[in-house]
């Protein structure tokens, strides 16, 4: 029988660590460790978390379109141990400026998905015609 070699990372109270919390990702301080779970205090945005129905990815036509806010500065929140992964830098982003930054990377790539999608949508008309000839 073989043996499960992975083991969850341990953390300590002080910490710094990069945290997912639903669809985001953030740099946060371990503040209380309970069993499989750690109260964490934000630092820092690394990524924005995602808009819309999460169970229904990309489809603007569900019965509630969240907005999702990144959580706030200093906001505590409790995840999973699993959720959490070592913070590999000597220091932590300025809030606010991570903050903009990825809501900017955020919306680019929004953005770009809009393009491909319309671009898309122009060549499988163009297609549907040919393969009506």
């Amino acid at each position: 029988m073989e043996q499960d070699t992975k083991k969850t990372p341990s953390y300590e109270v002080g910490d710094i660590v990069q945290a997912e919390v639903r669809s985001g990702h953030y740099v946060a301080e371990v503040m209380e460790l309970n069993g499989p779970r750690a109260l964490v205090k934000i630092l820092a945005v690394m990524k924005h978390p995602e808009q819309g129905d999460l169970h229904s990815p990309y489809n603007p036509d569900v019965p509630m379109f969240h907005e999702r806010r990144a959580l706030s500065y200093t906001e505590k929140t409790t995840v999973l141990l699993r959720a959490l992964s070592a913070y590999g830098r000597s220091t932590v982003p300025d809030y606010k400026q991570s903050l903009l930054a990825a809501a900017e990377t955020a919306a680019e790539s929004l953005d770009q998905l809009k393009r491909w999608a319309e671009k898309s949508l122009i060549l499988m008309k163009e297609l549907e015609m040919d393969y009506n000839k």
